[in-house]
């Protein structure tokens, strides 16, 4: 529902636990596109390139973004609607990134004005506004005293504001006396403590004179705000306008969100996107993460400056219900996404002449917890296993691989591109090894009228070269009541005759079936008293967001068992990995109940009367992490890919030694690869005798940067690491 006010006016003497109450955020648009796109683009590009004209109108995209937002309950914002027009859905992926953002702003906001209520006058200096409603809600929260709210942006885009404001009584109401005259050409619209004016923040000379025809008072507290604003700029422009206002204001605070890390796959892809749009990135080679933005504004004349990412953002500065309120919202799926955004985008607080020093992230974090070194042993190189420019039928992510005979691998369900068309995937995929290389074989189904269901984030166990168990996955976030699946192979091809193979989906009803109704689980073979199991442990239900429960299914029957565990419990998790290890199943990672990423590993090893748990200890300790895949050989456990919140690289491999409990990490060099390589929602099948690791699928819709698919399988040679501790 759209977000209203919660009562009447505030009064003037609004206490500071009001203030803090959260009531109302006062972030601000998404910079984005149009449809799926919503925080995506820029809504303005500064300076005077062809690009710039069509970047403007993007500004009315992110207010409906906002709208969107607001009518799903993550923003209170009654005004959106007002300034962008007809509400229209995005997704929830969209909406999260918007609110953190907004969220971000508001925190930072909300503490300016607390540190400065006892100063007679304050400003708010608001740098590429666009259709933000940050001042009507200010206004309207009776929060403005002896505060006056400058806006920026282009000429254009502040004529349609203006002309919106004039036209809608309530916005109209809330400025007051309004008229430009007198206060010099820039300024479109100017009320007692509110001026919007057009001028490009690139000629810095121009703006300051116009800031100045405006009123804006040099002596006064000032807080700066600029979100996705100074990236598209010229680097020695955006630098002067930084410098500028640390020189010019003698108690001046500034908000700073963009993104970083240019560099690594996540980045290459927004990087592309941008660029695509004519909007390249301008900054982030000069400044491509944290550190650099610090070193940015200290060198600029600011004395103090916290910066930080909004994983660490979300986390650390946002409540705990608060957090689990909008994780509740509305089915959710796309968690490697909502990270990997938040790990690119970063919220950055500067200020000088403030006393009390304004620092308003760290308030609530005393150290940030992902900048730690990696202690890095070394790389792998990653080369594309076909000679061709793509493996059709590879490019998807969420799927799963099996090897159901020495050199065979079976790829099933996840969600990617088929017949030029993004959708959940109904075709197989079988990949063999004949005469040393990789090779695509078509897959016929027996029945063709006993279709694959689509699903996604299932697991397969292979319990013979004829037949494998598909166990759990979903549809759709809401959808997960798809039990299993035999899939029976009547015709499978081998190393002399490396023809076609056939595949059979046959529905299973089995008393175990409910136990099945879940996803981004695990299905591992123990033994237990000389007969095999499949272990289904974790994963995540349409109604649970968490399971940490775990049946036994007894094969070949695939009947419930009821077996004794003890020792100490795993926390509940989904998206971990898990691999059968002398007789038990070794759980890694996986994402806890607070969506946050575990670093656990667990032993679940057989006992005189059942089974039992027991952790496994690493030193150093294995970095959190989810999303990934694992494999055991020779004793050594071999974790690949995935998604953890350190923000200084990459998931590669990482090699923890069962028996010392050593842990190792390696980069993944995939320099000679054509495009950026995705670990994440992959799936991996492991050759021991060659070892050999073969990477396959993986990637996502990349917030709005459009959907990237790996589009051919990696092998990676993992002789050396395997051999070497």
């Amino acid at each position: 529902m759209e977000g209203g006010r919660p009562g009447g006016r505030r009064s003037a003497g609004v206490s500071e636990r009001r203030l803090w109450s959260g009531a109302v955020l006062l972030g601000r648009s998404p910079a984005g596109l149009s449809g799926r796109q919503g925080e995506a683009a820029p809504r303005r590009r500064l300076g005077r390139s062809g690009g710039s004209c069509a970047v403007r109108g993007t500004g009315g995209s992110s207010a409906v973004s906002k709208c969107s937002a607001a009518e799903r309950g993550y923003v209170r914002d009654r005004f959106v609607r007002l300034l962008a027009g007809r509400p229209r859905r995005r997704t929830a992926l969209i909406h999260r990134g918007y609110y953190v953002r907004a969220r971000a702003v508001d925190h930072c906001v909300q503490d300016f004005l607390l540190k400065t209520r006892s100063h007679p006058r304050r400003q708010i200096l608001s740098l590429g506004a666009g259709f933000d409603s940050l001042y009507f809600r200010l206004k309207d929260m009776d929060l403005l005293h002896h505060t006056v709210i400058y806006e920026v942006d282009f000429p254009s885009v502040v004529c349609q504001k203006a002309a919106l404001i004039k036209r809608t009584e309530e916005l109209s109401a809330l400025v007051g006396d309004a008229g430009a005259e007198g206060l010099g050409v820039t300024t479109a619209f100017s009320g007692k403590d509110y001026r919007l004016l057009g001028v490009d923040l690139s000629e810095l000379p121009k703006l300051s004179a116009a800031l100045d025809e405006a009123g804006l008072d040099s002596e006064v507290p000032t807080l700066f705000i600029a979100e996705v604003v100074l990236t598209y700029m010229e680097s020695s422009r955006s630098d002067a306008l930084i410098q500028w206002a640390a020189e010019h204001f003698s108690h001046a605070c500034f908000l700073l969100y963009e993104q970083m890390h240019p560099e690594d796959p996540f980045g290459r892809v927004m990087q592309q996107h941008f660029s695509q749009l004519n909007s390249a990135l301008r900054s982030l080679s000069q400044y491509p993460d944290c550190e650099a933005q610090q070193k940015r504004f200290f060198e600029k004349g600011w004395t103090e400056c916290s910066v930080m990412d909004m994983n660490e953002f979300f986390t650390h500065c946002i409540p705990e219900d608060e957090q689990q309120r909008v994780q509740a919202l509305e089915p959710f799926d796309e968690y490697e996404e909502w990270h990997l955004k938040c790990s690119h985008y970063f919220v950055l607080t500067a200020s000088k002449g403030m006393e009390p020093s304004w620092t308003p992230l760290l308030s609530n974090v005393a150290v940030p917890p992902h900048h730690g070194p990696v202690r890095l042993a070394g790389s792998v190189s990653a080369l594309a296993c076909a000679a061709q420019s793509e493996v059709v039928g590879l490019r998807r992510y969420g799927h799963h691989s099996a090897l159901i005979k020495p050199n065979v691998i079976l790829t099933t369900g996840g969600f990617g591109e088929e017949n030029g068309h993004h959708c959940r995937m109904r075709s197989f995929h079988v990949l063999t090894k004949y005469a040393g290389s990789w090779q695509t074989r078509c897959v016929k189904k027996e029945n063709p009228d006993q279709g694959w269901d689509e699903r996604l984030y299932h697991t397969v166990s292979c319990l013979s070269d004829s037949l494998a168990l598909v166990v759990g996955g979903r549809t759709s976030p809401s959808n997960a009541a798809l039990g299993m699946l035999w899939l029976r192979f009547p015709k499978i091809c081998n190393d002399s005759d490396p023809g076609d193979v056939t595949v059979e989906p046959v529905s299973l009803q089995p008393a175990a079936e409910p136990a099945a109704l879940r996803w981004r689980h695990s299905t591992t073979e123990v033994i237990f008293k000389g007969e095999k199991y499949l272990f289904m442990y974790g994963g995540r239900s349409a109604v649970q967001p968490v399971l940490g429960d775990w049946y036994f299914l007894h094969v070949p029957e695939i009947s419930c068992a009821t077996i004794a565990v003890e020792g100490p419990v795993p926390e509940g998790r989904h998206s971990h990995s898990a691999c059968s290890w002398k007789g038990g199943a070794l759980i890694a990672g996986g994402l806890g109940a607070a969506e946050q990423p575990l670093s656990s590993v667990f032993l679940l090893r057989e006992a005189e009367r059942g089974f039992r748990w027991q952790i496994v200890e690493t030193h150093p300790p294995l970095i959190p992490r989810y999303s990934h895949t694992a494999h055991v050989h020779d004793g050594k456990l071999v974790l690949v890919g995935g998604v953890w919140f350190h923000s200084l690289c990459v998931p590669g491999i990482t090699v923890v030694d069962l028996m010392t409990g050593l842990c190792l990490d390696y980069t993944i060099n995939a320099e000679h690869l054509e495009w950026p390589l995705m670990l994440h929602n992959h799936s991996s099948v492991f050759l021991p005798d060659e070892k050999e690791l073969l990477l396959i699928g993986g990637g996502g819709n990349c917030f709005s940067f459009g959907t990237h698919l790996n589009p051919n399988p990696i092998s990676l040679n993992l002789s050396s690491i395997l051999t070497s501790h």
